[in-house]
């Protein structure tokens, strides 16, 4: 039997630590699931294990990727299943670790399963968005599946101002002649290990204290200097992500540099908060204090494989 220990939980909470030192007791390696974290040119604003700690232990899906590559979840399941499988060659435990719960989604089980779309929808729809703004491809999802636009209007309305995602949603539409919700819930793959889940939390009041100051710290270890470097590549999708946004519009003048980095603090805590919210909903999650003792761990992990 092989065993995926997949640790999740929010931004801040100390995943790292724990996957190194459980990736050391087992004697095994590191997936990182963390989609901000694939890209080489973002180090700090992502919050990177730092060199010692990737000598620490084996890590793969850390900064092998370029901000200018179209690197899509799907793309990093076919990846990182091919990784795990061969990991699972030499040990029965391989570590996931990250805060993505798209991602992680994508690993434990798979997504469903689409036709392939012609590139040329994909490049009208591309450059439409680009004339008439998210708004285009909100209308266009809101008329070819009504059903899935409220769905995710009531679960998730921030994907409605995500362009990538509504993009490929309208292109599927377009692409297939039927709404994108046909293609959900199909039979997923098999995955031929059993996964371990294991939630890190904390009170609301010390995770949010953990993230002003890791915010702080970013700040202090040239968190604005990396950004300034990525200005001119302000438009790709990699970089539409907290800590950099931000600093962008202080870059281009529309805020001041305090205002802006209490707006990297407040949008850190509201993204923690729907992670929280994705991770509660999976099944099978032990949720354990960030605190805990590391044994506690290991015995809850062995109590799962005997």
């Amino acid at each position: 039997m092989k065993y995926l220990i997949t640790i999740v939980g929010p931004t801040a909470i100390g995943k790292t630590a724990l996957s190194i030192v459980l990736a050391q007791h087992f004697k095994c390696e590191i997936i990182s699931c963390d989609s901000r974290q694939f890209f080489k040119e973002m180090s700090i604003g992502t919050a990177v294990p730092s060199p010692e700690e990737l000598l620490s232990a084996p890590h793969h899906f850390i900064q092998n990727k370029s901000i200018c590559e179209n690197f899509t979840v799907g793309d990093y399941e076919k990846e990182a299943l091919s990784k795990i499988d061969e990991l699972f060659n030499t040990n029965d435990f391989v570590v996931l670790v990250g805060g993505s719960g798209l991602y992680v989604d994508a690993v434990l089980k798979g997504f469903d399963a689409f036709p392939e779309i012609d590139t040329t929808v994909r490049t009208a729809i591309q450059q439409q968005y680009e004339v008439e703004g998210i708004t285009y491809l909100q209308n266009q999802l809101k008329s070819l599946d009504p059903a899935y636009f409220e769905r995710i209007t009531k679960e998730n309305p921030q994907t409605l101002l995500n362009p990538q995602r509504m993009m490929r949603f309208v292109e599927v539409c377009v692409g297939t002649g039927k709404p994108y919700s046909s293609f959900l819930n199909q039979e997923k793959n098999n995955r031929n290990f059993t996964p371990i889940l294991i939630g890190l939390e904390a009170d609301r009041n010390v995770l949010y204290e953990r993230i002003n100051h890791r915010v702080d710290l970013m700040m202090q270890e040239g968190l604005l200097a990396e950004v300034e470097g990525l200005h001119t590549h302000q438009a790709l999708n990699a970089l539409q992500t907290v800590g950099y946004r931000e600093l962008f519009r202080y870059l281009d003048g529309e805020w001041d540099l305090p205002f802006a980095i209490e707006e990297i603090k407040k949008n850190t805590r509201r993204f923690s908060k729907r992670q929280l919210t994705w991770f509660k909903r999976k099944e099978n999650t032990e949720w354990f204090d960030y605190t805990t003792e590391i044994n506690t761990f290991v015995k809850y992990i062995d109590s799962k494989i005997r």
